[in-house]
């Protein structure tokens, strides 16, 4: 089994989400643009939170002058595909079935599902 990729807290998630929003390499002023609307947070906390993602393998900082880039070493996907196998292990027991039954429940509407069918369908999920 693949080694298994750390969950990150709410306001690290934020920041990675504007990472992947970016075409690397990123910049802080990139980051902060995005960020600006949905959680806007002083320069100095967005260094910190920058460093920690480095520290936990994340990012990778490089500074060829004067301001950081930063590039994701983590895709999307891959921190979407553990996070979902852990929450079905850890809250359905790995039962697939229990896991599809409450997300139907959820509140997905009738074209959500028909689009998440087509999806397992075509082999995308």
């Amino acid at each position: 089994m693949p080694k298994s990729i750390r969950r990150l807290p709410d306001t690290e998630l934020e920041v990675m989400q504007a990472v992947w929003a970016c075409r690397p390499p990123v910049s802080r002023a990139e980051i902060n643009a995005i960020l600006r609307d949905v959680h806007p947070m002083a320069p100095t906390t967005l260094l910190t939170l920058l460093s920690r993602l480095a520290e936990k393998g994340f990012i990778r900082v490089e500074k060829p002058g004067r301001s950081a880039q930063y590039y994701p070493l983590v895709s999307r996907e891959a921190y979407l595909a553990d996070q979902s196998s852990r929450f079905i292990h850890k809250l359905c027991g790995g039962s697939l079935s229990d896991f599809a039954s409450a997300l139907c429940s959820s509140g997905l509407t009738r074209e959500e599902i028909e689009e998440l069918r087509q999806l397992l369908e075509r082999g995308q999920l």
